[in-house]
C-alpha cells in the first residue's frame, strides 16, 4: 500500500515499490479529489469507487481529517497510490455543547486548508460521501469552480450534504425516495444506489465456514454492529446463544473492538472483534444476517440477498437515520425489524424463526429489487463532468 500522509506545507509525494520518493507526478492523467468521513458509512463506499478511478488511470487524492476513521481506512487500501491530506475538522451539532463555540474556528482553518489544497492539487473534479470533514471541501471546491459531486447513502439526508447540496453539480442518491430533501436541484439528481467493496462479491462460502470452523450442513447467523461494534445487540445474542444453539444455528459474532468475550466457548459460536478481507468469505456463509442498519449495511445485504433483520441504531443516539433505512424496506416485506427499546433475545429468537421460515420468500422479493451497478453509474457520471 502507497499511501502519502501530507500536511499542506509540504509537497507531495508518492513512493514507488521501493520505497523511494518520487519527485513527480504525472499531470497528464485525470485528478479526482475524494473526501468523506467521521464514520466507516462514509468512506467504504468512496474506496469501492477509488479502486474503479485507479483501474482507469486517474490519479487519485483524498482530504479527510487527523485522526478519523477515514485516514486508517485509506491507508489499508491494497496497491494503490493515494494522496492523502488532513485538515483541521469541526462537527456540526444540533445539540449543545461548549465544543460548539470552538469548532466554528476549526471549521473556518478547515475551509481555509482545503482552499489551499484545491488551488495547489487541481483536482478536474472532487466527489464527496458527507461527514463533518466534508462541507469545507464542497465549498472551497465551488469557490475554485472545480465541479463537485455529492453522494448521499441513507433515505434521510444528512446535515453535511444537507449543507452541500447547493453548491454541488450531481447529487447521487442511493434511494429514489431522498430527493425530497434536495430542493430545487432536481435536475441535477441520479440515483446511483451505494457503491459496495467488490470483494463482498466474490466471498467464497466454504472459505468462511473454513474460518469458523463449522459444519457445512448446518445453518449459519451472521451478527454484526458495524465498525466499533453495538453493544445492545451484543448483549442481545449472547443471551440468546443457548437458545440458537439448540434451534441447529452456528453463530459467527463480529462484535467489535473491546467487547470480545472469552468465556464464550462454544463450538458453534465463533466471534471476532474485526474482519477485513475475510468479511467477504463469513458473509457469503451466512444464511442469515442479523445487523444495523446504515446504508451500506442496507445496500450490501440487499445486493448478496441475505435474509436479514435490522437492529437500528435509537434515535436518542443518531439522527434517525437507521430507522428510516430498516422501516423503509420493512414495508416492503423484505426486512424485519427491531427497535432497539424492544430488543431482547426473546424479540430476537422470534424474529429469527420468523425470517428462516419465510426464507424463499424474502429471497424471491429482493430479486425483485433493481439494483444498479452504482461504481460503473458514478465512474460515468463523474468522468462526463
Amino acid at each position: 500500500m502507497k499511501v502519502q500522509h501530507m500536511s499542506i506545507n509540504h509537497t507531495p509525494v508518492s513512493r514507488n515499490k521501493n520505497n523511494d520518493i518520487a519527485t513527480s507526478r504525472d499531470n497528464t492523467l485525470k485528478h479526482i479529489l475524494f473526501t468523506g468521513g467521521g464514520s466507516a458509512g462514509h468512506v467504504t463506499p468512496n474506496i469501492a469507487l477509488i479502486q474503479q478511478f485507479h483501474d482507469q488511470g486517474w490519479r487519485i487524492s483524498y482530504i479527510g481529517s487527523h485522526r478519523g476513521i477515514e485516514r486508517s481506512l485509506v491507508e489499508n487500501i491494497d496497491n494503490i497510490d493515494v494522496a492523502y491530506f488532513p485538515i483541521a475538522t469541526g462537527k456540526l451539532r444540533r445539540y449543545f455543547s461548549w465544543q460548539n463555540f470552538i469548532d466554528p474556528f476549526k471549521i473556518l482553518f478547515g475551509l481555509w486548508q482545503a482552499f489551499w489544497l484545491c488551488n495547489k492539487l487541481k483536482p478536474d473534479v472532487i466527489f464527496s460521501k458527507g461527514g463533518f470533514v466534508s462541507f469545507p471541501v464542497v465549498i472551497a471546491g465551488w469557490l475554485k469552480r472545480i465541479p463537485v459531486v455529492l453522494h448521499e447513502s441513507d433515505l434521510t439526508c444528512g446535515l453535511a450534504n444537507r449543507l452541500s447540496y447547493p453548491f454541488a453539480n450531481k447529487i447521487c442518491l442511493t434511494f429514489a425516495d431522498s430527493a425530497q430533501y434536495f430542493q430545487n436541484k432536481q435536475n441535477k439528481i441520479i440515483v446511483t444506489g451505494t457503491p459496495i467493496r467488490p470483494s463482498l462479491l466474490h466471498g467464497e462460502r466454504k472459505l468462511g465456514l473454513a474460518l469458523c470452523g463449522f459444519d457445512p450442513n448446518k445453518k449459519v447467523m451472521l451478527v454484526f454492529g458495524g465498525s466499533l461494534g453495538a453493544k445492545p445487540i451484543n448483549q442481545a445474542i449472547r443471551k440468546a446463544l443457548p437458545s440458537l444453539l439448540a434451534l441447529g444455528w452456528q453463530v459467527v459474532h463480529v462484535c467489535g473492538k473491546d467487547q470480545y468475550e472469552s468465556n464464550l466457548n462454544y463450538p458453534a459460536y465463533r466471534q471476532f472483534a474485526y474482519l477485513d478481507q475475510e468479511f467477504s468469505h463469513v458473509i457469503a456463509a451466512a444464511d442469515l444476517v442479523v445487523s444495523r442498519s446504515g446504508a451500506n449495511s442496507v445496500y450490501e445485504l440487499l445486493t448478496l440477498k441475505k435474509p436479514h433483520i435490522f437492529i437500528p441504531l435509537a434515535k436518542h443516539s443518531s439522527r434517525g437515520d437507521q430507522i428510516e433505512n430498516a422501516l423503509h424496506f420493512a414495508n416492503s416485506g423484505i426486512s424485519q425489524v427491531i427497535l432497539e427499546d424492544d430488543l431482547t433475545a426473546a424479540t430476537l429468537i422470534e424474529k429469527i424463526t420468523w425470517t428462516q421460515e419465510h426464507r424463499d420468500e424474502i429471497i424471491a422479493k429482493m430479486t425483485t429489487l433493481e439494483l444498479p451497478n452504482s461504481v460503473a453509474l458514478i465512474y460515468s457520471v463523474v468522468n462526463l463532468l
